[in-house]
């Protein structure tokens, strides 16, 4: 794997990773992997483990392809689906020349099963299920925006409780085709979690899916539990904060990586959920996202923060602390943006709509309600300004003439009687 990424042009949708270095291999007797993964203590979630693992909690993994043959994720992918064109059926081919690895180690941090006590890389739900949805970003039979809001599609459709999307958009905004898809999932009660991006990659502010409502969105913090510099993106939109830095993880061949970035923070964060989720089956997602941003540990100069949103999330007071229900998601409303946002959008064409002849299309006479009638007839400002003052001083112009010239006659006239 390289040791960085490339920036990307603007819309164009990319892995959120940032530096990957493979990891030397160690001695038998000791299991350097599993001491790197600092998170698993100092985030609650080892005490979190007492109450569940994440069994029977199902998370889709949109990304380069989860490989589940690899030692710590055998069993835990247990279906996919490939939307780029390019890749196996069954989505656990890597695919693209860049970060291929990247679904892999995305799946292993969130559901690693571990090599054995105590060894290997084991996720933060690593008795959850994965779904694998690889997408190809540059080199696809598929435009990346496409395959996005076909995977997430695919990930409801196939029983997905929880999406993990560590990739951007790096901008603002989304297509329209985003708003189905993601309005699809949050209506079928689908939690989804997507990484802010990276300023080290050049995503200086954080971009979709990160800025849609309704999605709980990670930032990523170092060993000490501060705002990284490189390996996070800061915006209003941020839900809550976790580990991006000196991270461990493995891809395929079962080789091991060390990497940073808000991609390796997601998973983290979607590992949660599926704790929570397991530990509290009757929550919708709205309530299930709540537990997670109001038990988070305050961080930052206001809540939410835009470097650590509600906080650095804490996953034993998420799935074990008593949370009063909510009635909307805290993440915002994507149908209430979209009503607002895109009303002034030509609707598509429905099915079932008229088909009218071509030819010209008579103009409607526009309705005055009776209050407006009088209004109507009386002219505009721009109207004043473009003909009505000119009219003025012409006529003005032509009074004073007029009355000129009347004297003029009336003193020839004088003239004239007295000759």
């Amino acid at each position: 794997m390289g040791r960085g990424r490339a920036t990307v042009a603007a819309g164009a949708t990319a892995l959120a990773a940032l530096a990957l270095v493979v990891v030397p291999g160690v001695p038998a007797s000791a299991d350097a992997i599993r001491d790197q993964q600092y998170w698993l203590a100092d985030y609650g979630i080892e005490q979190a483990w007492q109450t569940t693992r994440g069994a029977g909690v199902t998370v889709a993994v949109i990304d380069t392809g989860v490989d589940g043959s690899v030692r710590e994720l055998q069993g835990a992918v247990v279906g996919g689906t490939d939307v780029s064109g390019v890749g196996a059926a069954d989505g656990q081919t890597p695919v693209g020349t860049d970060d291929p690895a990247h679904g892999t180690l995305v799946g292993s941090m969130l559901a690693g099963r571990g090599t054995g006590s105590g060894e290997g890389v084991v996720g933060v739900a690593p008795e959850a299920s994965l779904l694998s949805v690889s997408v190809g970003f540059g080199t696809a039979a598929v435009d990346s925006d496409t395959q996005i809001a076909e995977a997430v599609r695919w990930a409801v459709d196939n029983g997905a409780d929880v999406i993990n999307m560590s990739l951007t958009r790096n901008t603002l905004d989304w297509p329209t085709s985003w708003d189905d898809a993601f309005l699809y999932a949050m209506q079928n009660d689908v939690v989804v979690v997507a990484a802010a991006g990276n300023r080290g990659s050049g995503t200086t502010e954080v971009g979709a899916p990160a800025t849609m409502p309704g999605v709980l969105t990670v930032a990523g913090v170092d060993r000490s539990g501060t705002a990284s510099f490189d390996a996070s993106s800061q915006g209003i939109s941020i839900g809550v904060a976790a580990p991006s830095e000196g991270l461990v993880g493995v891809g395929p061949g079962d080789v091991h990586y060390s990497w940073n970035g808000t991609s390796g923070a997601t998973p983290l964060v979607a590992g949660i959920v599926a704790l929570v989720r397991s530990a509290h089956p009757e929550l919708d997602a709205d309530d299930v996202i709540n537990r997670v941003v109001s038990t988070a540990t305050p961080k930052g100069s206001s809540r939410p923060d835009p470097l650590y949103g509600y906080g650095l999330v804490d996953a034993a007071a998420a799935v074990t602390r008593a949370v009063p229900s909510v009635s909307a998601n805290p993440m915002g409303d994507l149908q209430a943006w979209i009503t607002l946002h895109r009303r002034a959008a030509a609707p598509e064409p429905s099915a079932a709509a008229s088909v009218l002849p071509e030819g010209p299309a008579p103009v409607p006479t526009p309705e005055t309600r009776e209050g407006e009638r009088l209004s109507a007839l009386l002219p505009t400002v721009e109207t004043m300004r473009s003909t009505g003052i000119p009219l003025i001083v012409f006529g003005v112009f032509g009074g004073a003439m007029v009355v000129i010239a009347v004297g003029a006659a009336r003193q020839f006239r004088r003239r004239h009687d007295r000759g």
